[in-house]
């Protein structure tokens, strides 16, 4: 059986411990989801299991023969084309290839009889290797997962310098599976994917034959993915079977049954140290050591970890606003001649919880930035409600001053007490010493709360949030949450964060083309609905293809409609592309047969023989490799 064991694993720098004693295993198949709070050490286990690092102790040991694919959080990518890039994870057998031509060479020219033997076993063995590798097989690999990721073979010749965020990730995605890895290690991978692609991402990871080590803050995404969650929990490893949704449950049960054990064996700590003070010099002072014998030898249980997250709280109400907050009429917006909007309405109303979906270059930011005017309508109206205040939350945190400590920060910006300020902080989990932090050194996640935070105490009634929940673990996604739950304003946000969207949002508006259409409810109602219309083309669809099928066929009704059924007829690409299939299927086996000529050492004895096979087989495989191509865009 394919098994990955992982045994006593320990790893520290200096004297901060990062994990120790982590055991588990991963089989192949199995879907597995790595989460814990930022900076816990998940993304230096990976790399432990990978061998990028060396544990202080423990083993990890893998099935002889297994392959491992890993997709890092933001990969760099080199000045590669992207068929250079993607051809690049045949690495081993591009060499070996290497290997075949020097040797083939070699053999053409070796006089030595001895010498001669040599090349030709060390050529059977590089053949051997290259095919084991599938090396005949590798260009057409590479274009068959490039074009399953979207790319076209115009991409295949750009650099990748050139490709976004991301399709950046999809390359690396690309890279990882061209080898069909027996295990895929993924590092945060829907980082710079729209929902369109995490969506396409989740159905390839739940129909993938390999394991799935997945290291993820996205909730949604571990609930759609992982059969089993692996929780980094103060420095070691929790196991729970079951999605994120089926773990928080299980997690909740353990930690109250924790939490009852610990207070129990309290009360009896409590019971019997009140029983030896009372009797440590009576009559029954024997006794009273013989209890103190106990309590010394006793296993005193942890206090169970504090799972405390938001700290529920009221903001000050904000001032009343006019009923009709934003409004955008018949609005035309871009930049230069480039129109990103089109003739777009849109009207949110006072309490609205509006979520603003689309792929990425759909033109969010673009509305965003009409409504705070930082950019001004080509044409139609913009308008803001009587006494709105608006607050714009964007993710280069602008308002923060680095010099200052936590405390400070909103200490002098908004006259609060100390008291004050740390019942605010730690409903954002600010939390004891983590107050006095500088502000300029906070992580990325820790500014994103603070920014927001001070957000909603500024007295704005309308908040517009882009990507609030960007670089938080799932503790502070949560918290923000709350504070979003019970923010008595309104708000508009842009988030890829499907689970934070679906507890927030009342309406969605999804812009997709230039045009806005909205949805009465939260990301699970949109993408319900969604599904249902898209059912409902493809059904009526599929109905009129069988209705030009009949009409096409009855030549009685075609002439009374003057031939205007040839207007249904799709072009006949199935004919193509089965006597394309019937000609790849004899370059293979020409290709076969080539293989085990070029195998034979006898074919090797005469050298122009042996030139004559390898200039055959070359130009089969290109052949074959014209005709793969043609066929997958047919295909397409």
């Amino acid at each position: 059986m394919s098994l990955l064991e992982v045994r006593s694993l320990s790893k520290a720098y200096g004297i901060q411990n990062i994990f120790s004693d982590i055991s588990f295993q991963v089989r192949r198949g199995e879907k597995v989801g790595l989460i814990g709070p930022n900076g816990v050490g998940k993304t230096t286990l990976v790399r432990c299991l990978l061998g990028f690092e060396k544990p202080d102790s423990g083993y990890v040991s893998l099935t002889p023969g297994e392959r491992i694919g890993y997709v890092e959080q933001d990969t760099g990518l080199g000045d590669n084309t992207l068929y250079e890039e993607l051809v690049g994870a045949y690495g081993d057998v591009l060499g070996w290839q290497q290997d075949m031509r020097r040797l083939e060479a070699a053999i053409a020219c070796e006089k030595d009889a001895d010498k001669l033997e040599k090349c030709m076993k060390d050529y059977a063995q590089a053949v051997e290797r290259f095919e084991r590798g599938g090396g005949y097989e590798y260009e057409n690999n590479v274009r068959r997962v490039a074009f399953g990721l979207g790319f076209t073979a115009e991409d295949l010749t750009r650099r990748t310098c050139e490709f976004s965020g991301g399709q950046k990730t999809r390359i690396c995605l690309a890279r990882a599976l061209i080898r069909q890895p027996d295990y895929l290690f993924l590092d945060e991978p829907t980082n710079h994917l729209d929902l369109g692609m995490v969506e396409w991402l989740e159905d390839f990871l739940t129909s993938y034959s390999g394991a799935v080590l997945v290291i993820s803050h996205d909730r949604y995404f571990l609930d759609t993915v992982s059969e089993r969650i692996l929780a980094v929990e103060n420095g070691t490893i929790a196991d729970y079977s079951g999605n994120y949704s089926e773990y928080m449950v299980k997690k909740t049960e353990k930690l109250a049954a924790q939490e009852a054990a610990y207070n129990k064996q309290q009360a009896m700590i409590t019971k019997t140290e009140e029983y030896i003070d009372r009797y440590r010099a009576g009559i029954k002072s024997k006794q009273a050591r013989g209890r103190q014998s106990q309590l010394n030898r006793l296993a005193r249980l942890a206090r169970p970890e504090d799972t405390k997250g938001f700290d529920f709280f009221m903001f000050n109400p904000p001032a009343e606003c006019a009923e009709r907050v934003a409004e955008l009429g018949e609005v035309a917006a871009g930049y230069g001649d480039k129109t990103v909007l089109n003739n777009i309405s849109l009207l949110v109303r006072r309490g609205d919880g509006v979520a603003l979906v689309g792929p990425n270059g759909a033109g969010k930011t673009t509305l965003l930035k009409l409504l705070t005017g930082d950019i001004m309508a080509n044409s139609g109206k913009v308008k803001l409600g009587s006494r709105v205040k608006l607050g714009y939350f964007a993710q280069e945190h602008e308002t923060l001053t680095d010099s200052n400590s936590v405390l400070d920060e909103l200490m002098r910006e908004f006259a609060f007490s100390e008291e004050r300020s740390r019942h605010y902080l730690g409903a954002f989990l600010f939390r004891g010493d983590d107050v006095y932090k500088q502000v300029g050194d906070l992580s990325g996640g820790e500014k994103a709360r603070l920014a927001l935070l001070k957000l909603m105490l500024t007295g704005a009634n309308f908040l517009i949030l882009d990507e609030p929940t960007n670089h938080l673990d799932i503790a502070a996604r949560e918290a923000v949450e709350e504070a979003i739950m019970n923010f008595p304003g309104t708000f508009l946000t842009v988030s890829h964060d499907r689970y934070f969207l679906d507890k927030v949002a009342n309406r969605v508006v999804a812009l997709e083309s230039g045009q806005l259409t909205e949805y009465a409810g939260n990301y699970s109602y949109y993408r319900d609905k969604k599904a249902a219309v898209a059912k409902e083309a493809a059904e009526a669809a599929a109905q009129s293809a069988v209705a030009a099928k009949k009409q096409n066929s009855n030549p009685e009704k075609l002439a009374q409609t003057g031939g205007k059924a040839a207007n249904w007829r799709k072009p006949d690409t199935a004919k193509q592309a089965k006597k394309l299939e019937e000609e790849i299927a004899m370059l293979e086996h020409q290709l076969t047969a080539l293989e085990v000529k070029l195998n034979d050492p006898t074919s090797h004895e005469d050298a122009e023989l042996s030139r004559e096979l390898a200039k055959e087989y070359e130009a089969c495989q290109e052949k074959l490799d014209e005709k793969y191509a043609t066929w997958l865009e047919l295909t397409e």
